[in-house]
Order: C-alpha cells, then structure tokens, then sequence
C-alpha cells in the first residue's frame, strides 16, 4: 500500500464514523445522479423518436458496457483517489446535466440523433463506472477492511441511491422542472456532492495548485449549469420551433409525452391549427374532419346510447358523437390529463372541438386504457378506438389480442367498434397486421380508407359484436357531413392491387410485431 493511499490512522473513532458515513452518503448521492441521468436519455429517445423498448435497450446496454471499461480507466487513478474523484464528479455533472440539452439540440437543428446518444451515454457510462473503484480507495483510507465487507457497504449505498434516484425522476423531476432542467439540477447535485466531500474529508491530500484548479472547475461549472437552467425557457421554445414550420402557439412537457400546437395560413387562405404529439402530427385542422367523420359515423349507424371513446383527447371526436342527439353518454378515456385539459380550455382548440368536452353528458376519465378497460364491468352500445398509432411500446399493447379481447366484453351484443388502423398505402403491412389481430380476437372486421390531405389515405376497421362482418352506412338525418356520402363509403371499401389486403401475424402482447412493423414503415417512408 502506499504512502498516498494509507489509512488515516490518526483519526479518533467517532470522526472514523462521521467521515465514512460522510463517503457512504456521497455514494449514495452519486448513485441516484448516476441513475437519473440513465432515465433522462431513456425518456427522451421515448419522446423524440419513440419505442421506449429500444430507447432503453441502446441506454442501457451502451451504459452498462462503458462502466466496465471506466472501472478498468481508474485503476491507474488510484494513486490520486482523492483529485480523480472530485474531476469524474465535475465532469459528470457537467456530461449528465447538460446531456438532454445537447441531444434536444442535435434532433432540432440536425439529422442527426443515434450517433450523439451513444456517444453520450458512453462518456456518462465511463465516469459512473469510475465512481466505486475510486470510493472503495477513499473508504479504505478512512479505515481499512476487509473487501467483502467494504464492497458490502459502498453497494448498499449505491443501490439505495439507485432506488431514490429511480423513485425521483418520474414524480419529482419530471413533473416539477422538465427533462433539462431536471437534468441540469442533477448535475448540480453531482457537483455538490462529489466536491463537498474532498474538500470536508481529503483536503489534505490536494496540493495547494490542486486546490485552486479544483475550486477553479468548481466555480466554472456551477456558472456553466446555472446559466444554463436559467437560459432553458428560451432555448426549448428555439429548439421547439425549430422542429415546426409553423409559429407554436402552444407547448407543454406533459409526465407522458410533448404536447405542440401550431397555427398557420394554408394555401387556400384558411387557419390551420396543428396539434402534436412527440412530434407526431395528430390532426390539422383544415382536414381533420375527413378523418374523424370517417371514424365516428359507420360506428355510430348502429346502436349509440351509450359511447366510449378510447384516446381521442382532443374532443374532435366526441364532437361527432354529440351530433346525434339520442346519445345519452358519453365516456372519454385518455391517458394524458394535459392533453384533454388542453381540448376543455385552450380557446382555439374548444372552438374546434365546439366544447364537446365540457357537454354534459361527457365523462373524461385520464387513465390508461388497457388498465382501466380490465376494472370496468359495464357495457357500451359504442366503442371508438383512437389511439396513436402503435409506434411505441405503451401504445402497441393497445392493438393487441388482448386489447381488442377486452374491448369485446364491453361491448353490447348489438355494439359496434371501430378502430383507427393507419395508412394502408404509407403503412400497409400495419394496417393489416391490426385486421388480422381483430380477426384473431373473434371479429370479421371490414376495413375501410379515406384520404385526408394532411396524412394522406387512412384507413379504418369496423367491427360488431356478433362477429359478422358490419354492412358500411351512414344515418343520414343528422347530416349534412362535410366529406361522406354512402357513395364514397362504398368505394371506400375498394382497395387498390398496391394496398391489397396482406395475410399478417396478429400482435399480443408477449408478441408485439405491430410495433417493428410501424415503425420500418414509416421510417422508409
């Protein structure tokens, strides 16, 4: 052992106490930085391209790999236990807390986004994985041990932090500042935490130039994050409108997804408001009622007392429902609570929507679709799925056998159900995987497309709860609708040689195939 790391002997008990429950504490601390910064990347891969499955996989296996290699760098580092730490800590505040700025910056103003988050993720990876080898030389100066029983101890330390930092991201950080915030604060943390305990227990053995660069980088980078929290407002709105070609009347980092509304002149003079999703375009608002007359009146030809509208947020269907006026009620079931918070009161959505959402006879419940569907034990005359398309993986489960096997105990034997099902022409295998899913779950659904100029040709699958295939109609003594006629109902069911039906896989849930399949599609596209 050498002189630079020989236990301090001179240390009275108590103070061998304080100073290793000190080292513990900071493990700790570390440990749940280390980890937010994991979830950080893993959400905003989810958010900005989507398929948290994958997301999470890159993260982790990237992460995990480069640990190993930053526990093999710090070997040599181990006669400096002392400065290395306190440098690795400055880094990876700076690293983690600046990372989702600069991955939000590489989406929004370049192609690029793949290549900077495993870069990324593998510098953060190789400082956290410098981090124990560096503390279990600083704990055994404190007092030396046994190493089963100091790896015992630095390993509690570290997994509990890892529970805290897990536990605070979603329902602290998320929620209260937003991803870059929430990761420029963590940064500090990092900072604070790494440094403090250099220079409380082994000043000592810093120089006297090691201290003032190390107090140097410290100052430097707490202006660094500072500034940067400061400046976050401003540089989400740029990098916002960056990814938009229209001025954003509207953003929100909502706990599930980014919600964006944008407000232009089309080309024919006329307001198009725009509302998206993770950067997913939901409606436009100078065709989406070619889309949601589609959706909502073959269904509701068929009995329609009782409705239930799964996804659909943005009230637009719910205001096609409302048009007839033996509905009695209707239920509206969306995970996000921002989103249809946004239909009840944002002014230029609700006049939109014609304040469905605020009628009466409209319940709107924010949960998780599949979730609640299994505690319900009612039944609807109706039942409108308008789910996002199945591109990530909490919204794959939700064109599954086991969704659509549940959607039928709710459903009246007399009920009808349809299902937005993607572009048949942009997305044909997808669109067909969900008609043989529904064929897989006891229907013969009959499918059917429209173009809608924003998304261009749509397609649709409606179904009944006697297994029949259900006839297209339209009631037409609540018209006029602004794009159906029976004619064009009719020929909507005429697919073209290039769009023809495909004999696909059905998705499960243990079997997401839908997923993949989305998601190449569209990607070639």
């Amino acid at each position: 052992m050498t002189a630079e790391s020989a236990p301090q002997a001179t240390l009275s008990p108590r103070r061998v106490r304080l100073s290793r429950f000190g080292l513990l504490a900071t493990a700790f601390a570390v440990s749940a930085c280390g980890l937010v910064y994991e979830l950080a990347l893993i959400t905003l891969g989810a958010y900005l391209v989507g398929n948290t499955a994958k997301q999470a996989s890159i993260v982790l296996a990237v992460m995990v790999f480069a640990m190993g290699l930053g526990a093999l760098a710090a070997k040599p580092l181990r006669r400096w236990p002392a400065l290395s730490f306190a440098v690795v800590e400055l880094a990876l505040a700076l690293l983690g807390g600046f990372s989702v700025m600069l991955l939000y910056a590489a989406f929004a103003w370049t192609d690029l986004y793949s290549l900077p988050l495993v870069l990324v993720a593998a510098a953060i990876g190789l400082l956290i994985g410098a981090e124990i080898p560096l503390l279990m030389e600083l704990l055994q100066r404190i007092r030396e041990q046994a190493a089963g029983a100091a790896v015992a101890d630095l390993n509690a330390a570290d997994y509990l932090g890892g529970l805290i930092g897990g536990l605070a991201f979603p329902f602290v950080l998320l929620p209260f500042f937003g991803q870059i915030q929430g990761a420029l604060l963590v940064g500090a943390v990092n900072a604070v935490a790494g440094v403090a305990l250099i220079y409380v227990l082994f000043r000592e053995d810093l120089s006297k130039l090691a201290k003032q660069l190390l107090t140097l980088v410290a100052a430097g980078t707490a202006v660094l994050l500072i500034a940067a929290f400061a400046y976050t407002d401003r540089f989400e709105t740029n990098a916002r409108q960056a990814l938009y070609a229209a001025p954003i009347v509207y953003s929100e980092d909502s706990v599930y997804q980014q919600i964006v509304m944008t407000e232009s002149a089309s080309p024919f003079g006329e307001r198009d408001l725009r509302l998206y999703l993770n950067g997913d375009l939901q409606f436009s608002s100078v065709d989406e009622y070619r889309y949601h007359e589609a959706l909502v009146h073959p269904a509701m030809s068929g009995p329609h007392a009782n409705v239930l509208v799964l996804g659909g947020g943005d009230g637009l269907a719910v205001r096609e429902i409302l048009r007839y006026e033996d509905v009695e009620t209707v239920t509206l079931v969306d995970l996000d609570g921002a989103v249809t918070d946004l239909a009840q009161g944002f002014g230029d959505l609700v006049d939109l929507n014609e304040g469905s959402m605020n009628d009466p006879k409209v319940e709107v419940v924010n949960e998780d679709a599949f979730t609640w569907l299994r505690q319900q034990t009612g039944t609807w005359d109706t039942i409108i799925v308008d789910m996002p398309d199945p591109d990530a993986t909490e919204t794959a489960k939700l064109y599954s056998v086991e969704f659509y096997g549940l959607a039928t105990d709710h459903l009246n034997e007399t009920g009808r159900m349809v299902v937005q099902s993607g572009s048949p022409y942009f997305a044909p295998k997808t669109f067909w995987t969900i008609h043989s899913t529904l064929e897989a779950s006891g229907y013969e659904p009959t499918p059917y497309w429209v173009s809608v100029p924003s998304f261009g040709d749509w397609g649709f699958h409606l179904v009944q709860a006697d297994g029949e295939a259900p006839v297209l109609s339209l009631d037409t003594s609540i018209g006029p609708f602004q794009s159906l006629t029976p004619e064009l109902l009719e020929a909507a069911q005429v697919f073209p040689p290039d769009r023809d039906e495909m004999d696909m896989e059905p998705s499960t849930l243990m079997h997401p195939v839908i997923l993949d399949r989305v998601e190449s599609e569209w990607k070639n596209y």
